[in-house]
């Protein structure tokens, strides 16, 4: 498919693609920090404000529930109006909400604060992954997917870890306020980028002979195109699992050895920050098979979702101290490697003027089935048993996510065949 307006299959200059770059990974970075710096503060807010672990569940939830509610929406904004624009008001919003979380004094308050970082982050990932797909040249897309959501990992290690040693010696209400900042300043500089000019829908011709857009028939594309809907199942399967590691890990090791929660935090973002190595090795491994095997991007998910079963299923059910650490460090890393290739395969199979869209309609089926249970349903149980319980039922997930992408994996060299030949240009 012919995408890019440089001979090299860049849509600017190589150097400026990965400057545009460099700010969509930062933004990636603090939309966790801020979406997670939470996790860090459930004893905290336990103590001073008697909430159980499903409430405290319902604190990263409602993130996922704004997602949920606003994705397609705002995706269909960002693919029909401006990508920069669309951004970079997102990541304003997300971060002036994440600042006012510090001010609230009840559960009410702060869920709602939650609500609204959800809002501010509903379509920022198909946002970032449309404009990352235009950026780089399509051998190119799942590698560097892979490094952009290695961003992910980071952010929440990082949120979670400053979350831990700020509410330790300065208190929780202060560790919404620092995270928030940088996010901000960020958001501003994506205001000043290149975006690449909206993509016309039009498909056929009226009797009149004018171009006409056929939204029933595309409407229907994301409908009939098996692999794209598998892969967003897949998603939401893996995502349940990744959500509820991110939201309870913390807690887990504060409750299992009784660490206090600043080393409790620091262990469960090493484990987290693993998947910066396996993000982009995920894309890069995929990349390189997807020149030999046409369907690798859904192969490869399959493969990698039941490997992270496999050592989710040893370490939380078997293992204890120093081994069960080493074996969730590599869960941390096999975790997230599904995602380059499935992301890809969101942008690969539909029509480039639906891009972002493509992906919130992900988003929209990974936050309902996924992010917005997990951590309810690890609470819950924990709430009902212990802890240690409920996480041991996490595998589980990971196995029927494998099942979904290797289904699909038999649709996807069809589904990519019958995608329209776009050529993208700058704005202006």
């Amino acid at each position: 498919m012919t995408e890019m307006t440089n001979s090299n299959g860049y849509l600017h200059s190589k150097r400026y693609s990965h400057y545009v770059f460099l700010l969509l990974f930062l933004l990636f970075m603090f939309d966790y920090i801020d979406r997670l710096v939470i996790v860090s503060l459930f004893p905290y807010l336990k103590q001073e404000w008697g909430l159980t672990d499903t409430q405290c569940g319902m604190f990263v939830s409602a993130v996922y529930w704004a997602q949920f509610a606003f994705a397609f929406p705002i995706s269909i904004l960002i693919d029909r109006w401006s990508r920069k624009k669309s951004i970079g008001l997102m990541a304003v919003f997300w971060s002036l909400a994440t600042m006012g979380c510090a001010f609230t004094r009840n559960f009410a308050q702060l869920f709602s604060m939650r609500v609204a970082i959800g809002i501010g982050e509903a379509a920022y990932a198909p946002g970032g992954a449309a404009i990352i797909s235009a950026l780089y040249p399509e051998k190119k897309r799942a590698v560097m997917m892979g490094i952009w959501n290695s961003a992910i990992p980071l952010g929440s290690a990082v949120g979670i870890t400053l979350g831990g040693l700020i509410a330790t010696h300065f208190g929780w209400r202060n560790a919404f306020g620092i995270v928030a900042l940088p996010g901000l300043f960020i958001a501003i500089l994506f205001f000043f980028v290149k975006d690449y000019q909206t993509v016309d829908l039009s498909q056929k011709k009226s009797s009149t002979g004018d171009q006409k857009t056929d939204y029933k028939a595309i409407g229907l594309r994301f409908i009939k195109t098996p692999s794209l809907i598998l892969t967003y199942l897949g998603f939401a399967g893996n995502v349940f699992v990744t959500t509820s590691l991110l939201s309870w890990l913390p807690t887990y090791f504060y409750r299992l050895y009784e660490l206090p929660m600043d080393k409790a935090s620091l262990k469960a973002s090493s484990i987290m920050l693993m998947a910066i190595i396996g993000a982009p090795l995920g894309g890069f491994l995929t990349d390189l098979w997807f020149k030999r095997r046409g369907n690798a991007r859904l192969l490869f998910p399959a493969i990698s979702s039941l490997t992270t079963a496999l050592l989710m299923f040893i370490a939380l059910g078997f293992l204890r101290d120093s081994i069960q650490f080493v074996v969730l460090l590599l869960g941390g890393m096999t975790a997230i490697m599904f995602v380059p290739a499935a992301q890809a395969v969101t942008q690969d199979v539909i029509h480039p003027g639906l891009r972002a869209t493509s992906y919130s309609l992900c988003v929209v089926v990974q936050t309902l089935l996924g992010s917005s249970l997990g951590p309810i349903f690890v609470g819950q149980l924990s709430d009902r048993t212990n802890i240690q319980t409920a996480m041991t039922f996490l595998p589980v997930f990971a196995v029927i996510a494998a099942g979904l992408f290797f289904a699909g994996s038999f649709f996807y060299q069809r589904d990519i065949e019958r995608v329209e030949k776009v050529t993208l240009s700058l704005a202006g």
